[in-house]
């Protein structure tokens, strides 16, 4: 089991640790999970996100391997940038990984993974594991720029998908405008021996420290797929409504598959779910329209903004926003509306 080089911090705070995709992680600290998430909803809070890999590509080849692997189109951005895409698997097109890429340099890329695939990430397009140097912290919510901005100035100010250079303490670091809360906020990739200390930074500065916990809570209420539960195997971009970071004009792995789907048209699409009253549903509970079943859960909580059970899943796709459908939450029936997210903010809540 990994640890982050925050592992200490965490543990003095009296975080509860649990394992996440090969690493010891912080769940929830003393103020738990719902406190944390209206936290990061009203102000700000820091995550610590190390358990991410990052795959460094270098050298003349680096733009190529990439544009030539990933579904996203690297001409869209350029130096300075980040951008969304994924990795499929040659044979199905099912989603091996979503991926945020940071172009740090003409031909530097850090390629940044979920946990738990970033060796399958590394032999599809080579390059360096760096994760081990680095610890990344998430600085996440409407206050976060402000109060990052009394800690590191100019990384509070890279704008959205942008990726900068910044100086703390002496050392180099690198911030990038992303996220994975629905909120503003900026991910920061410090040195491993000085991320104590910039934690310690962040939280004297008034960001309070959020756990895995509210992370998940907080990307489902904003929508935000997870990969194992929205995306992996037998699971399209196409299905899980995310043909937008999808390029047709340039040639990926996995193309011809999803090409094939695309023309034979999706059997499944992913859908939100609002339910009735405050139960939530969970994955893997059945979805029944018109008393058939026709869906499961993939993804469901309680929101704590809406004060009720949401959940994502996949339904056939001539379901329309509006429906009522049925979850079967452990045998008790809970009625649900298919919504399109995301669930928080949106026109009914600002």
């Amino acid at each position: 089991m990994q640890r982050s080089p925050l592992d200490a911090e965490h543990r003095s705070l009296g975080a509860k640790l649990v394992p996440f995709g090969g690493w010891e992680m912080p769940l929830a600290y003393a103020e738990g999970t719902v406190a944390e998430h209206r936290a990061c909803r009203t102000g700000a809070v820091a995550f610590d996100v190390s358990h991410l890999g990052t795959v460094r590509i270098t050298g003349p080849g680096a733009f190529e391997r990439l544009q030539t692997t990933l579904t996203n189109d690297l001409h869209r951005i350029e130096p300075g940038r980040a951008q969304y895409t994924h990795l499929l698997d040659a044979d199905d097109a099912s989603v091996v990984d979503d991926i945020i890429v940071w172009w740090r340099d003409d031909e530097v890329f850090d390629v940044m993974p979920n946990a738990s695939n970033t060796d399958g990430v590394r032999d599809a397009i080579g390059g360096e594991d760096v994760t081990a140097t680095r610890a990344v912290l998430a600085i996440q919510g409407p206050d976060a720029r402000a109060r990052l901005a009394a800690v590191a100035p100019d990384a509070a100010e890279v704008p959205s998908f942008a990726v900068r250079s910044f100086d703390w303490d002496g050392h180099a670091c690198t911030v990038a405008g992303t996220g994975y809360t629905g909120e503003d906020g900026v991910e920061c990739a410090v040195p491993a021996e000085i991320a104590p200390a910039f934690w310690q930074a962040l939280l004297a500065g008034g960001i309070e420290p959020a756990g895995l916990g509210a992370r998940d809570t907080l990307r489902l209420e904003a929508g935000l797929p997870l990969h194992g539960n929205e995306l992996g195997p037998g699971i399209t971009p196409l299905q899980a409504g995310l043909g937008w970071v999808v390029r047709w004009d340039t040639e990926f792995r996995g193309k011809a598959a999803l090409q094939a789907e695309r023309e034979a048209g999706v059997t499944r699409r992913l859908r939100g779910l609002i339910c009735e009253g405050r139960r939530p549903p969970r994955t893997g509970n059945p979805v029944h329209v018109g008393g058939v079943s026709a869906g499961t859960v993939t993804s469901g909580n309680f929101s704590p903004m809406l004060e009720t059970g949401i959940a994502l899943a996949f339904l056939p796709p001539d379901v329309e926003d509006g429906v009522e459908v049925e979850i079967d939450v452990r045998g008790s029936v809970v009625p649900a509306v298919v919504t399109k997210p995301p669930f928080w903010p949106n026109d009914r809540n600002g």
